[in-house]
């Protein structure tokens, strides 16, 4: 476990996106985070108090967690330099970027000389297996998505609170490195080389004869040039019993990729549906989660009951409103067949 609480590194972003390893660490664990670090050129918050190093120190804060992504997963000068204030402080880092804390000369003498850690979360497993696709026990649910960081991770979670709170078992399988360090605990799936990407997944939800359910971490999606790779393999590894699209329905385009727009919900639910079909022949489609951050209140709330309607499926922001829709359709759709009667004489 990497030590708490946390300092979240919000740096010089002025990426919303590219900050969801902060935003979800401060919305899924705030009890654990001081505060963020934000230099005077960041226009972006995540509604904590604002502290440098030293502040963050003085109020407990033992990591710094770099929780920002950019193109490529890379250690800019800048995250080098603050890295080397927060551990001359006398704090560890944390990051889950591609690039390693460990590659970097700099921030490995300066933690040594200190004493102190450098955690870097998209570390893979050592020697997954590769996939096998045999039919496993258990009920498990995973997010999709019609494109990259458009929520799954928020609704995987809220799903899995709303589960519990009915007193269903329920267990968030993370896959990226924003939910292992919410979790504690979980595969970094584009750190897996490719092969393995099933087999690892069948290792994180394994088979289980309690009832209860596995909900998964959807990482990319099927129509990203980019990340279809990942998302298929996801998909076959988790071998769900159900699926959960969800969308930003303020996307103008693929992100990262202006000259590919998003599919429509409905051949973007059909296409995963026959993807997971090769190894759960009777997936199915359980709701859809809508991202309506950027909407008042008024629209979000018009938009789920359209998309609702128009694909028959229950429609909720389910981190906004709540995640009960889909998860009485879900647990309706899975309850235990009741005893046949018997004819009395």
């Amino acid at each position: 476990m990497i030590p708490g609480p946390y300092l979240l590194y919000l740096g010089h972003s002025d990426d919303e996106v590219g900050i969801k390893t902060s935003r979800g660490l401060a919305a899924f664990r705030r009890d654990d985070c001081v505060g963020e670090w934000r230099h005077d050129d960041c226009p972006l918050t995540l509604g904590i108090p604002r502290m440098d190093v030293a502040a963050a120190r003085a109020a407990g804060a033992r990591t710094l967690v770099l929780g920002i992504a950019n193109a490529g997963g890379r250690l800019g000068d800048d995250l080098i330099d603050d890295a080397l204030l927060a551990i001359a402080a006398g704090m560890n880092v944390a990051s889950g970027l591609h690039q390693r804390l460990r590659d970097e000369p700099r921030l490995v003498a300066a933690a040594d000389a200190v004493g102190v850690a450098l955690f870097d979360v998209r570390d893979a497993p050592a020697h997954l297996p590769v996939g096998n696709g045999k039919r496993r026990a258990g009920k498990r649910l995973l997010t999709v998505g019609t494109d990259c960081s458009v929520g799954k991770m928020y609704a995987t979670l809220c799903l899995r609170d709303a589960m519990r709170a009915r007193g269903v078992a329920a267990d968030f399988r993370a896959t990226g490195q924003t939910g292992i360090l919410i979790a504690g605990d979980g595969v970094p799936l584009d750190a897996v080389v490719a092969d393995f990407i099933a087999g690892a997944i069948e290792v994180l939800a394994p088979a289980r004869d309690d009832d209860g359910w596995d909900l998964i971490e959807g990482q990319g999606s099927l129509f990203h040039p980019s990340f279809a790779g990942v998302s298929t393999g996801l998909l076959h590894g988790a071998q769900p019993a159900a699926i959960v699209l969800c969308h930003d329905p303020m996307r103008a385009h693929m992100r990262g990729l202006p000259h590919y727009q998003l599919p429509d919900l409905a051949t973007c639910l059909e296409a995963n549906l026959q993807v997971a079909r090769l190894t759960s022949p009777d997936v199915q489609a359980t709701g859809i989660a809508l991202n309506t951050v950027k909407l008042d209140e008024d629209a979000a709330r018009r938009l789920c009951a359209d998309t609702a309607q128009a694909l028959g499926l229950p429609c909720t922001d389910p981190y906004r409103f709540g995640a009960d829709p889909i998860v009485d359709w879900t647990l309706t759709c899975f309850a235990p067949a009741a005893p046949a009667m018997t004819a009395s004489r």
